[in-house]
């Protein structure tokens, strides 16, 4: 059995549950969405885009296909592309990685702080070139990257930021939301998200009109005008479905990190005797809304060996660190930090309405 993911008897996701809650409003959306006759580009993803736009303290939002289409259009409208470097965390779940190639610019890998796992602002100037076009912090594990420090390094050095909200919607960095820092910003509505769609989904953040309307030229053909095509484009639009799925679940969002982030408190304090496992770690200005618990330890095997023998699902983010994938076979790079966390880490189960009091932590 892989150690990516354990079976026992308590899963580590249970989407039914996260999702039966709202059996009820859902039904109440297809069954409005089915009678409007419009599946695509229509009211139900305008509302959306106006309401997580707000929710992220930005003045416009762009529904697409999914997180990496997100990335990759975002690079796009940026200009980004043949030639141009753009520097990206080591410790990061490869889909960062591949927009930047998918472009055809090459990411520059910077490690992590071990504390937070997140791009380490120290190592960031030392990685700039005269080739440097942006960098794309990664909120990793739901917990927000140093953002405060992040932009004077850009702006010293003419640099687009677009950030990686994938994992962390509603977390913020000295009080600012993710995903209202970047110049432009990109995040993924995967179901096992914070804020998880029935499906694929993901969205583009800004405040920049300019960047906003190249956003949805690119995710739709090119074109503004049906059949009139500007630039060369992509299918890539967040469904009115998932919208109107997704409208309904924002809703709740807040408070379900909130629940998250209490779940992450009784781990946390009843944790504490298990001295070879390194607890997750938030810097002291930002916030951390745990899309994943991710303990480290240099007993990985054995420590998930125990916990499914008492009947607890586990998973590793990630196994494989992008620069030693074979999709990145030609990258001779050592980055040992990057390396020793994806051989240490591990996840516990955390999710709404999960009852974690069940789990007797306390004799782990």
């Amino acid at each position: 059995m892989s150690l990516s993911e354990t079976k026992a008897s308590f899963p580590f996701l249970d989407l039914k549950s996260v999702n039966e809650r709202f059996k009820k409003q859902f039904y109440e959306a297809f069954e409005s969405v089915l009678q409007s006759g419009k599946y695509i580009l229509g009211p139900e993803l305008e509302a959306f885009e106006k309401e997580y736009a707000s929710y992220s303290e930005t003045e416009f939002c762009v529904g697409v296909g999914n997180g990496l289409d997100a990335l990759i259009i975002s690079l796009k409208a940026l200009g980004i592309g043949e030639g141009d470097e753009v520097i990206v965390p080591s410790n990061t779940y490869i889909a960062t990685w591949m927009a930047v190639t998918h472009v055809g610019a090459t990411p520059v890998p910077v490690e992590p702080r071990i504390d937070t796992y997140n791009i380490n602002p120290d190592l960031i100037e030392q990685a700039i070139t005269n080739k440097t076009k942006a960098i794309i912090p990664v909120h990793l594990y739901g917990q927000a990257a140093e953002m405060h420090r992040i932009m004077p390094i850009a702006e010293k050095h003419n640099l687009w930021v677009i950030e990686d909200n994938a994992q962390a919607q509603g977390a913020t960095c000295g009080g600012k939301k993710t995903g209202g820092w970047g110049h432009i910003n990109a995040t993924s509505f995967y179901p096992g998200k914070n804020l998880g769609a029935l499906g694929d989904g993901g969205a583009i953040t800004t405040n920049s009109k300019v960047l906003a309307r190249k956003a949805k030229l690119l995710r739709n053909y090119g074109s503004e005008q049906k059949y009139y095509n500007e630039v060369i484009g992509l299918n890539s639009r967040l469904d009115e479905l998932q919208a109107a799925f997704l409208r309904i679940k924002l809703r709740h969002l807040d408070k379900d990190n909130q629940e998250r982030q209490q779940i992450a408190s009784y781990y946390s304090q009843n944790l504490n005797h298990k001295s070879d496992w390194v607890l997750p770690v938030t810097e002291k200005q930002c916030t951390h809304v745990y899309h994943l618990f991710v303990v480290r330890t240099q007993s990985r095997e054995e420590a998930i060996t125990q916990l499914s023998s008492r009947g607890i699902s586990t998973m590793i983010h990630y196994p494989i660190p992008p620069h030693k994938q074979q999709a990145y076979k030609n990258f001779k790079i050592n980055l040992p930090i990057a390396e020793k966390i994806h051989d240490e880490v591990f996840s516990l189960p955390i999710w709404s309405g999960i009852n974690v009091s069940e789990f007797d932590v306390n004799q782990w």
